[in-house]
């Protein structure tokens, strides 16, 4: 196994079920912040076939857009045989202007892991409703980690990991999955705000997208909070 293979194998021994989140586009200028949720348990690491196939994920940064792609459809493959789950949610451009980027991203986030709890059904946890404060199970049951310091506030009892997509299986795949699914959608809001090429920079700050900005000005997709001094230059 690889170093991020071991640590969620490692931590599996003393918990059921092992939750990753991390997030996307917390620091664009535009369009929606996605949150991504993954779950694994100890069979998934009783596959030879999961533990090969996911040998070769990492942090999402770390990877191209091509290989974020193709490791996407290796989540999709493993969901479908059942050895592992995850979801992805988003906090809108809206809800960024009302709560600012670090409320909606964690109401993304929020939903990510609430959307993964309700196919627990089809995972076995536990259930009967215990005391517990995730899922109505008990902590020693599950484990919630994400990506950086821990959220404040946030409903569910959880651990924060500095740089977790880089340590943990679990968290890189929530990371690629929140990342190929945004980078979808900015292509998608490329094709109706065509003059910022969203489907280059997928609304990160570069050159080429604040270029843009000075001749165009903000359009419905851009975060107005991030655009001030921008705009104002």
């Amino acid at each position: 196994m690889n170093n991020l293979q071991q640590h969620d194998f490692d931590r599996l021994q003393s918990h059921d079920w092992l939750v990753g989140v991390d997030e996307a586009g917390r620091g664009c200028l535009a369009g929606p912040v996605v949150a991504g949720a993954c779950v694994l348990n100890a069979a998934f690491f009783e596959s030879k076939e999961a533990v090969e196939l996911s040998a070769q994920i990492n942090d999402s940064k770390q990877l191209s857009a091509s290989a974020r792609e193709a490791q996407l459809v290796v989540l999709e493959q493993l969901r479908a045989e059942g050895l592992l789950d995850f979801a992805v949610a988003s906090g809108t451009v809206a809800e960024i202007a009302e709560f600012n980027i670090l409320g909606a991203t964690r109401l993304a986030m929020q939903r990510a892991v609430e959307d993964v709890a309700s196919h627990a059904v089809d995972w076995e946890l536990p259930s009967v409703v215990l005391t517990g404060p995730l899922f109505g199970v008990q902590l020693s049951k599950v484990q919630l980690i994400v990506d950086g310091r821990p959220l404040k506030p946030f409903p569910y009892a959880h651990e924060g990991i500095i740089k977790g997509d880089g340590k943990s299986l679990a968290i890189a795949m929530a990371s690629i999955a929140a990342k190929v699914t945004r980078d979808r959608a900015m292509k998608q809001l490329a094709a109706q705000y065509p003059e910022y090429g969203f489907e280059v920079h997928k609304g990160y700050g570069t050159q080429k997208h604040r270029a843009a900005l000075q001749t165009h000005g903000a359009c419905p997709i851009h975060r107005e909070l991030f655009l001030r001094k921008i705009l104002v230059l």
